[in-house]
């Protein structure tokens, strides 16, 4: 199979009957063989029913619906899975994304022998004060902790190579950091390609002004996981060994000084407690280290969902 098309979903019952139109007739106008994986993200509206209706008309439109909402990253994760497709192409279901990307961004995949082809909207039409100018900011602060060169780190529209998607673990509000997710994997030919924003018609914006404190929490975070995921030790370990040296040679110190004068006062300084803090700080990223040694070696799944129904999968 050419292409997996993998397209998260949360109440766009409007948008779903003229989307699998304007995909079928890409396909079709390109001879491509493909499936189109849609997770319904726990939708309150009929987007589950309107999708029911299209995949008994097309059984190249397969389903996937969550018991409940579970976020953006849980449906790719749920996606990705399903995916058979050599070239994995992502979009949003809220037609912002044009289906005319696909040839184009499957080329590059295929012939240019990217890992990664992410869209970058160079042209937007959303609110330049409370949605570019924070993405901006957003998307800078990602290309300067990863040193991966892309724009757009958050457009939905983006294309993989299948052995990608079946070796990266999406989860939490990770689908913002895949390009990061995948470098760190090993997945480092990543591409940018200008792709069209359209602007919305049907139904309203699913994100707030919450999810830019959000991207900047998860951007630490996955800075972390990827470098000390494995070896949390290694970071906790080092400034809690690091503390713990500095309090006790004040400590060693303070002791010296007042064993060779017997008038000074030990514990009327600032610095005794100051010695005593930083060693208690020092014990504590010790153990919190080696607490989390443990539990990264004995982790459960993250990514366990309880899915209500499926559609030719």
């Amino acid at each position: 199979m050419d292409i997996s098309v993998v397209i998260p979903l949360f109440n766009e019952d409007e948008s779903l009957p003229e989307l699998s139109e304007w995909i079928v007739r890409v396909m079709t106008a390109n001879n491509f063989s493909y499936e189109v994986i849609m997770v319904d993200d726990g939708s309150t509206d009929n987007s589950w029913q309107v999708l029911q209706n299209i995949s008994s008309k097309n059984n190249s439109f397969k389903g996937i619906k969550f018991q409940r909402n579970y976020g953006k990253s849980a449906a790719l994760n749920e996606g990705f899975k399903a995916a058979k497709g050599n070239v994995v192409i992502t979009m949003d279901a809220d037609m912002q994304d044009s289906p005319d990307e696909i040839p184009s961004l499957y080329k590059m995949i295929l012939e240019e022998n990217f890992d990664i082809v992410s869209g970058w909207k160079k042209v937007r039409y959303d609110n330049t004060l409370t949605k570019n100018i924070p993405s901006k900011i957003f998307n800078g602060a990602a290309r300067w902790s990863s040193g991966i060169k892309l724009h757009d780190f958050n457009c939905g529209l983006k294309a993989y190579k299948n052995r990608v998607v079946k070796n990266i673990e999406v989860y939490g509000e990770m689908h913002r950091y895949i390009p990061v997710i995948a470098k760190w994997s090993g997945f480092k030919k990543i591409g940018e390609k200008v792709v069209e924003h359209r602007p919305r018609k049907f139904g309203v914006t699913k994100f707030g002004w919450e999810r830019f404190i959000n991207g900047f929490l998860d951007l630490a975070t996955i800075n972390f996981v990827s470098k000390f995921g494995k070896r949390p030790m290694h970071f906790f370990g080092l400034y809690g060994t690091l503390c713990f040296m500095i309090g006790f040679f004040m400590s060693i110190y303070l002791i010296i000084a007042k064993l060779m004068d017997k008038g000074f006062a030990l514990t009327n300084r600032p610095s005794f407690y100051i010695a005593l803090i930083v060693m208690v700080i020092g014990m504590q990223l010790f153990l919190t280290g080696f607490i989390a040694e443990l539990i990264s070696r004995n982790s459960a799944s993250r990514n366990e969902y309880l899915i209500a129904e499926k559609l030719g999968l």
